[in-house]
């Protein structure tokens, strides 16, 4: 019988968006410097001087990236047994989480991508890279409950075919190492984990009439939006639970009263739970989101995200209508 991944939560990630590659990307982006290409044919590719950069470093572990905290606490989920005393071999622990490669690099650079994991520990056994080539479409067969990338147009693709994705700011400050036992998340609300539903009458007509629109409709629930269902598989993976290991969740929104009760309702109706919930009314999220300390912050505007990568790991939902192009 073939291998599958049923039952578990299911991360795909890109090399940069796990570690830190930002000067070796340089090298390709910018070009090689001359000591890197001396030994090179002429005309060749720069990205053979990536590769051969990354061969070079094979033996160097790539230091940890804006996402590096979140996969390795996630992946702590497989190393104890369930809360309820269930008896679990060592030999075979409990899988509840699998991460998956999904990166442009080529296959050279790859080794150097899996020798990293291994050195902090990370069992991560699958990947694919593709030397250039979108790697979004392999979410399908993975049924990926999550991919994050550094390539806008890889996340954009993915979150179009329905995968919860985020592009991923590597300038962003990483996660603290506060709370070793605890998976920390923050999601934005509209275009994020509700539609772009009242998000579009605000753009359209303003403040006031996005207030008086949610006040009406305080009753009616929104519907779900593209992350609806990575929460719906964490809080899956917090009700599974181990001896050690937990998450905490927060909704770090814009909206404010009256506006806060319809986000409120609309959880309590897909019977959903959050830890924490910010109605901020505008406020800048950053300096929240540093004292509330995630691994990971999901927004859908820009400016929230560069608000908040100065003080966190922090993506791009690239998704509603602050992300349509005008």
């Amino acid at each position: 019988m073939s291998a599958n991944l049923d039952g578990q939560l299911v991360v795909a990630i890109s090399s940069r968006a796990l570690f830190d590659l930002e000067e070796e990307n340089r090298v390709f982006e910018d070009g090689p410097a001359p000591v890197l290409t001396r030994d090179l044919p002429p005309g060749v590719k720069k990205d053979a001087a990536y590769m051969k950069l990354q061969l070079e470093r094979l033996d160097v572990p790539a230091r940890p990236g804006v996402a590096f905290s979140l996969v390795k606490k996630l992946l702590a989920f497989n190393d104890a047994p369930e809360s309820t005393g269930e008896a679990v071999s060592p030999a075979e622990p409990r899988q509840r989480v699998e991460v998956v490669i999904l990166s442009r690099n080529d296959p050279v650079s790859g080794m150097r991508v899996f020798r990293s994991a291994q050195h902090y520990g990370l069992n991560i056994q699958r990947g694919t890279f593709n030397r250039g080539a979108p790697p979004w479409r392999y979410l399908k067969p993975l049924h990926a409950n999550l991919f994050l990338s550094t390539h806008l147009s890889d996340v954009r693709a993915a979150l179009e075919a329905g995968v919860p994705a985020a592009q991923v700011y590597p300038h962003s400050v990483r996660a603290s190492d506060a709370h070793p036992n605890e998976v920390r998340i923050a999601f934005d609300g509209d275009a994020v984990l509700f539609s772009d539903e009242a998000e579009m009458v605000f753009q359209a007509q303003g403040l006031s009439a996005f207030q008086a629109h949610e006040r009406d409709k305080a009753a009616q629930p929104l519907l779900a939006g593209p992350f609806k269902p990575l929460l719906e598989a964490l809080q899956r993976l917090q009700q599974a639970g181990t001896s050690r290991m937990s998450i905490r969740t927060a909704l770090v929104t814009a909206r404010s009263a009256p506006a806060h009760e319809r986000a409120i309702r609309t959880l309590m109706n897909w019977n959903i739970e959050v830890d924490e919930v910010m109605f901020l009314g505008g406020l800048a999220k950053g300096p929240f989101l540093r004292e509330f300390e995630p691994d990971f912050f999901f927004d859908d505007q820009t400016g929230h995200v560069n608000s908040a990568a100065q003080h966190v790991p922090a993506g791009h939902v690239v998704s509603g209508a602050s992300n349509r192009p005008t």
